[in-house]
């Protein structure tokens, strides 16, 4: 009898340490988005709700975030390992900072064309580019669109524009005041929170900077140095839960809601799913995504980039863009197949 009852204990105190052991095996990752809980945030909560990082032997703390370059800056930092963040604040930190130890690399890119776009009501009569010459525009300092309106201006012969500052809840209010007569920001963004005070959509003149003549890329995955060295493989199985979770974001993306609702409760759940969806189909399953394959990158477009965003941004030195992209820990062409064809 004691035998019996020894045997069992050593059996269960065997089972226990493995099941320590592969807990112990999970790797943390520390993972800061962009901006709030928002639609698109579902890219990175569906699949952690899902379990696609679990499967992967990843345990993935998903945090909101306040503007790109503050992204980059903490992953820079090592307080987050991984991140997602505007690949022209990427390009702007690596030249501003050419001595840093720590400089993220963009590793997949989800955001094939930049969201930034300039908004103004249609009673302002700005229909095109050329209508914004002396004009008052508005936006966030660290806004994208503002950081690269040099590349939009020069492309469309802008002259004489003048900018007002605000946070960015004030941004889309200012411009229903008639404080200024256009912003700058992510059409996902700013298109919604105008209709959310009140602008129909039919009253509103977005003017998207891919569709007049800015190639820029826009949003990515980004890594710190310390973790694509010390654990290549957590990048890789991160990345290919990544892409598992996007097939199902976008096939359902209303679906894709109820996590970001989980993790912020008070989100208006039909305007999310309407921003994920434009989300979707102005910058994910872009043609330019579609021909180049989701989360790669083509690579004269980058140079082009790296090379618009030193001019436009001023940097300290000129933007390598070997130093800021690395493909080497992309999933298969297989695993990559999540866009559907148009």
């Amino acid at each position: 009898m004691k035998k019996r009852i020894f045997l069992k204990t050593t059996a269960a105190l065997v089972a226990a340490a493995a099941f320590g052991g592969a807990q112990a095996q999970t790797t943390p990752i520390k993972f800061q988005l962009d901006w709030r809980f928002e639609g698109p945030a579902a890219l990175f909560l569906t699949p952690a709700a899902k379990g696609y990082f679990q499967e992967a032997k990843l345990n993935v703390a998903v945090d909101a975030g306040n503007g790109s370059g503050g992204t980059v800056t903490r992953v820079a930092s090592g307080a987050y390992d991984m991140g997602f963040a505007d690949l022209a604040a990427l390009m702007e930190f690596h030249a501003n900072n050419p001595d840093a130890p720590n400089k993220p690399v963009a590793v997949m890119m989800v955001y094939n064309d930049t969201p930034a776009s300039v908004m103004a009501l249609k009673k302002s009569g700005i229909t095109s580019p050329k209508d914004l010459n002396g004009k008052k525009l508005g936006a966030p300092v660290f806004d994208a669109g503002r950081r690269a309106f040099p590349i939009f201006s020069k492309a469309n012969n802008i002259t004489g524009v003048q900018w007002t500052a605000m946070d960015p809840p004030l941004r889309e209010t200012m411009l229903v005041r008639g404080d200024i007569d256009a912003i700058t920001g992510f059409t996902f963004t700013s298109l919604l929170n105008l209709e959310a005070r009140g602008v129909k959509a039919a009253d509103v003149v977005v003017l998207p900077y891919p569709d007049y003549g800015v190639k820029l890329y826009g949003n990515a995955i980004i890594a710190s140095p310390k973790i694509l060295k010390e654990n290549p493989a957590a990048v890789k199985a991160f990345l290919a839960a990544f892409a598992k979770g996007m097939k199902d974001v976008i096939g359902n993306p209303a679906a894709a809601i109820a996590d970001v609702k989980a993790r912020d409760g008070i989100i208006n759940v039909e305007l999310e799913t309407r921003r994920l969806k434009l989300a979707i189909d102005t910058v994910i399953n872009s043609p330019n995504a579609r021909a180049e394959g989701f989360g790669q990158v083509n690579g004269p477009r980058l140079s082009l980039m790296a090379s618009q965003v030193s001019d436009a941004f001023n940097t300290k030195t000129r933007v390598n863009p070997d130093a800021v992209w690395n493909a080497s820990f992309l999933p298969s062409k297989a695993e990559l197949n999540v866009l559907p064809k148009k």
